[in-house]
């Protein structure tokens, strides 16, 4: 039996070689600035939070995670470049980034490429699967179809289009076209503007749909160009006054974070389908809404901080079950682990690594939260692919 004093010498070394150990090396690959920075700040933000919270609470089999952090710039080429830069130069392999679909098939390849694994944690156009990517944001079947079905029933079936010129909002307005069709209403027109396009085009759609007068505005633009577009639109319907006041705008992404950049007075009575806001009522969002004003102050916190909050827990607690970041030992956890989180339970499906989720329908109010009028009465299974095309199981009661 060894002494008292030798004892304490090799709790000492116990407790040096435990200093020692790195943490858990994890990429972090939001944009803080360009189109989609007003977003991917919420990303950023709700990963930070995250983060915190875990290390806080002594990380993950007591090391902590040790971000590596990049700002893409909204940029897919960026996205691609460091990308490899963290995966090749920096010893990450998991990492936690992307926000439109363009940046994510920009990171693909290098990812599959070096066998790592990415988290999306963003609404997207679906069709697509890879055992190197973990979806945690909505695929079309839980958010895409319900405001269909929501449009035709409490706006009318004559829908105008408009969106931002790449993949997500074309396959999502093909999705919203087809669907609508096949139920009697009519598309009046689609169109699509460049990233980051001029005040002119925007104000040319905004003509477009006051001549026209469709029902309801379908508006898959993101970031800073649906800021303009909404502020715009207020603007004519103003001028024009009942004349378009009534038509509603309705999204995918408008979430609460961008209604504080526009006005939220601007954005009252228009339409978010989306699997979190927070206005939802349970104990698990009072907490994260607690610890998210004690962090960042009165910002408020969408559906994209709330989505990148609960898969950084969820990958800390497949990581806490297999004690390595081997890909395939990780996606094999990740199946197997829930989390609580603030919108509900979260898990992942092993058939196609997308993300069990419970679906919205918002209504924006003057303060710029929003009323939910329409949710799930149970969360969703991801179907991607779209398998079970059609309103049917859609229609909402």
């Amino acid at each position: 039996k060894p002494s008292s004093a030798a004892s304490d010498v090799y709790k000492r070394q116990l407790q040096d070689k435990d200093a020692e150990r790195p943490g858990w090396r994890i990429g972090v690959l939001y944009s803080r600035s360009g189109v989609t920075g007003t977003t991917e700040s919420q990303h950023f933000f709700g990963t930070v939070l995250a983060v915190e919270e875990i290390n806080a609470l002594g990380g993950v089999l007591g090391r902590p995670l040790e971000p590596v952090v990049y700002d893409p710039r909204s940029d897919a080429e960026e996205y691609r470049r460091l990308a490899a830069r963290l995966l090749l130069d920096d010893e990450v392999s998991v990492i936690f980034g992307g926000c439109t679909s363009h940046c994510r098939k920009a990171m693909l390849p290098v990812v599959e490429r070096t066998n790592s694994l990415l988290w999306y944690g963003s609404v997207y156009e679906g069709f697509e699967y890879s055992p190197n990517v973990i979806y945690t944001g909505a695929a079309p079947n839980q958010g895409s179809m319900q405001l269909a079905a929501y449009l035709i029933q409490n706006c009318g079936s004559r829908i105008f289009l408009v969106g931002a010129d790449y993949i997500y909002p074309r396959e999502t307005n093909r999705i919203m076209r087809e669907t609508v069709e096949e139920h009697g209403g009519e598309i009046l027109d689609e169109t699509y503007l460049p990233l980051g396009c001029d005040e002119s085009d925007i104000i040319d759609v905004v003509a477009d749909i006051r001549r026209i007068q469709p029902d309801v505005v379908f508006s898959t633009l993101i970031g800073a160009d649906a800021q303009r577009f909404y502020q715009r639109y207020h603007e004519a319907c103003q001028q024009a006054g009942a004349q378009t006041a009534h038509i509603p705008i309705a999204s995918l992404t408008m979430a609460e974070s961008e209604v504080a950049e526009i006005g939220p007075q601007r954005c009252v009575g228009h339409i978010t389908a989306a699997t979190y806001f927070n206005t939802v009522d349970t104990p698990a969002n009072q907490h994260f809404l607690a610890r998210w004003r004690e962090r960042f102050g009165e910002q408020p916190a969408s559906v994209y901080a709330e989505t990148c909050y609960s898969q950084v827990h969820l990958f800390a607690r497949a990581l806490q079950r297999v004690g390595s970041m081997d890909t395939r030992k990780l996606v094999r956890a990740v199946h197997q682990v829930q989390f609580d989180a603030p919108d509900g339970q979260m898990s992942i499906l092993a058939e196609n690594n997308h993300c069990v989720l419970t679906p919205r329908i918002g209504v924006c109010r003057a303060d710029g939260r929003f009323d939910i009028v329409w949710e799930s009465d149970q969360p969703v299974k991801p179907d991607p692919y779209l398998t079970a095309f059609g309103l049917d199981e859609f229609w909402l009661k």
